[in-house]
């Protein structure tokens, strides 16, 4: 690990101001801002051992918990702070109760000592576990050295993205607890050196296209302060299915967030979101816009299953994904409809 500057902050104006001072090392990459702010450290530390990350000052943020770590359901929706720990929105009994997919895919996420130490804001923004990007040998890596090339191409890629990809990049996002948030339709919260704003959480994250390393549209210095996620009848018919090589512990293969709203079995409003096989959270529109106004079977889940996947690009290596993310999206589809709610 490179040698940094460490400071504290309280106060999240003050935080802001004191990252947006610093030089910044690539214009519009968030990710590789010289100042980078620290929480539950699960992931940064991690990648500035590896030195692929390797900024010049952390600004320790754990201060802002007090005004930034809430968890409040009311009639309208579910606030929750940016710096909420994982492991204490999962076990909240009205996550739980009225917002089921929430609370299982943080639960189904890492280990519990890490849960515990994990934000919801830190959670959101980890980045790929792609072999090439996380082991500084391999120099043909365009999110971590644009325009170098990307050695998953034709290399190991079993655990890559199939949609959303682009001749940069196939990477993965790995992330579960975002695909609760874009089937949910959640709206994030960011304080920047240029004030705050409010996104839909499905503009947070973009896709590769030419610039890999451009990973959100979170400018350098800003911090996500909050998350909303608005009530509706779909929420506690909702659930989310993780698919993975073991049990606990692991990135998913495949995974679907699933949100229902049935009247008399038939789908009046579905959401739908796809994890593991892109290279953002994904929204599978397609596959909804095929559910509205029908009754669910497996005949019908699988054609919307389909539909899901129709632009999946594949490699040699991934390209069991397509057919294992229909399957998954099927199961949680028929589970999340015979529900009691």
């Amino acid at each position: 690990m490179r040698p940094f500057r460490f400071q504290r902050a309280n106060d999240a104006a003050e935080a802001v101001s004191e990252a947006a001072h610093m030089p910044l090392s690539t214009e519009l990459a968030q990710t590789e801002a010289a100042t980078q702010f620290l929480a539950g450290g699960t992931t940064l530390l991690d990648l500035m051992k590896l030195d692929v990350m390797h900024p010049d000052r952390l600004i320790d943020i754990n201060g802002l918990s007090a005004r930034h770590a809430e968890i409040r359901a009311s009639a309208s929706g579910l606030r929750l702070g940016g710096l909420a720990r994982m492991s204490d929105v999962a076990g909240q009994a009205a996550v739980r109760r009225d917002y089921p997919v929430i609370a299982q895919s943080l639960e189904m996420a890492a280990s519990p000592q890490l849960r515990n130490m994990a934000t919801l804001s830190g959670n959101v923004l980890q980045r790929t576990r792609c072999p090439y990007f996380r082991d500084v040998t391999w120099k043909a890596c365009n999110k971590r050295n644009p325009g170098s090339g990307c050695a998953a191409m034709d290399g190991v890629n079993r655990r890559h993205a199939v949609l959303g990809v682009s001749d940069r990049c196939i990477a993965a996002y790995p992330g579960d607890f975002a695909q609760a948030l874009i089937a949910l339709d959640a709206t994030v919260e960011i304080l920047g050196p240029a004030g705050a704003i409010t996104l839909p959480f499905a503009e947070l994250h973009r896709e590769p296209g030419t610039t890999p390393h451009i990973e959100t549209r979170l400018a350098p210095g800003a911090l996500i302060t909050a998350f909303t996620v608005p009530a509706g009848p779909w929420t506690r018919r909702s659930l989310y299915l993780k698919i993975r090589d073991r049990e606990s512990y692991e990135f998913a293969l495949a995974s679907a967030a699933v949100a229902l709203d049935l009247q008399q079995g038939i789908v009046k409003t579905v959401r739908i979101a796809l994890g593991g096989v892109a290279t953002r959270p994904w929204r599978a529109h397609e596959a909804e816009d095929l559910l509205i106004g029908h009754a669910i079977d497996r005949a019908r889940a699988y054609e919307a299953a389909r539909a899901a996947f129709a632009s999946a690009q594949p490699r040699e290596g991934n390209r069991f994904k397509i057919e294992l993310g229909r399957r998954t999206l099927v199961r949680a589809l028929m589970q999340a409809a015979a529900m009691e709610t």
